[in-house]
């Protein structure tokens, strides 16, 4: 790569589609209606791309949306013309992924043709059916919702669209950009749960002089607690590589990274709680600033008889389910979204997966669609 200075990949990919691929499209398929959008996976889609992002497999990527008919009728065809006529470099960045398998490195190579590019010509229904295991442009069900984890939905309502001409794109992001309100409160409720479930834990490992166990509880009550305000604040939590530096964008970063900071640095289980208790304390007055329940008492407290210091999140839990009203919704088993139950990255990327899990979990969900005949 020569190019003097970093080009985020989002605005990579957008000058790519304005000055190399909308233009030989026009060429190639006058009067052929599309869409150019950069969407999926991908660390620039979130906007969280950094100069070193661009050490491996890194360049220009988009997809080119067609409708089903002229994806069948010109998708190979444009395909093929782009990697014939697509320049070799675009802004000192390879337009070329082939990968010379170096150490499991993809190492562009940046002088053969045919081009092997990554715009990808599709149409929207398989392109959000491969993505997220449902088409949500006809609706989208409590059961799709369930099923699909948060960094998958981040990935379609983030990135841009560059060019709409079907006129779906818009529309299908906006059904996607948060959960339905009732749902949204069931989500939390869910999260308030798991906090509830080892809260005293973080003491009770301390007490027996498992401080390691205690730190391990303490690491994965922050991680909850992370997800918790990104969850608070609307914004779907991204998968582990990017949670800390989605939720230091969060108006509750600010007070809580010393608090979170100083409980996973600390070496006894009684200042591990400390800090837990004070984090706690701030997130549960956050909830009651959003005005979603009746006023919850956000003081921590004994766990019981036992002296450990805790919030008792499950209170939380039962003032949000309280003011749910959709009866499907109020039958569903506190677990959650599919990523708040699941933690193996092979299932949460896989949406076959991922619905698997899902339904399995839930049984037949409210809203779930029939199978395919």
């Amino acid at each position: 790569m020569t190019t003097a200075s970093f080009i985020p990949g989002l605005e990579l990919s957008r000058r790519f589609y304005l000055e190399a691929v909308g233009p030989l499209l026009d060429q190639a398929a006058p009067g052929v209606t599309y869409s150019a959008a950069r969407m999926g996976s991908g660390s620039e889609v979130l906007g969280f791309d950094t100069a070193r992002s661009a050490d491996h497999e890194w360049g220009p990527r988009l997809q080119i949306f067609l409708t089903p008919q002229e994806a069948t009728r010109h998708g190979e065809r444009i395909t093929a013309l782009l990697s014939e006529r697509l320049p070799k470099t675009f802004h000192g960045y390879p337009t070329h992924f082939a990968s010379t398998g170096e150490a499991g490195i993809g190492v562009m190579r940046a002088t053969e043709r045919p081009v092997h590019h990554r715009v990808q010509v599709t149409d929207p229904g398989a392109w959000f059916g491969d993505h997220l295991g449902f088409d949500p442009r006809p609706g989208v069900t409590t059961a799709d919702w369930l099923a699909t984890p948060t960094q998958r939905l981040a990935e379609v309502t983030a990135g841009a669209v560059f060019h709409d001409g079907l006129g779906q794109l818009a529309a299908a992001r906006a059904g996607l950009d948060w959960y339905p309100h009732e749902l949204w409160l069931y989500l939390l409720a869910c999260q308030w749960q798991r906090i509830s479930q080892e809260e005293a834990f973080v003491g009770r490992c301390g007490e027996v002089g498992d401080e390691l166990g205690s730190a391990v509880v303490a690491a994965r009550l922050v991680r909850d607690l992370m997800r918790l305000c990104l969850l608070m604040d609307r914004r779907y939590p991204p998968y582990g590589k990017w949670l800390g530096s989605a939720f230091a964008r969060t108006p509750q970063a600010s007070v809580l990274i010393p608090d979170l900071t100083a409980a996973l640095a600390a070496g006894d289980w009684r200042t591990r709680e400390h800090h837990l208790a004070r984090a706690y304390e701030t997130v549960a007055a956050a909830h009651n600033d959003l005005g979603l329940t009746a006023p919850v008492d956000p003081a921590t407290r004994p766990y019981h008889t036992r002296p450990f210091q805790v919030l008792h999140a499950e209170r939380f839990t039962a003032a949000l389910r309280a003011r749910i009203t959709d009866p499907e919704i109020r039958s569903l088993p506190v677990t959650g979204a599919v990523d708040q139950f699941v933690d193996s990255t092979d299932v949460l990327s896989h949406p076959e997966l991922s619905r698997a899990a899902t339904h399995a979990t839930l049984g037949s969900a409210p809203g779930e669609r029939a199978p395919e005949r």
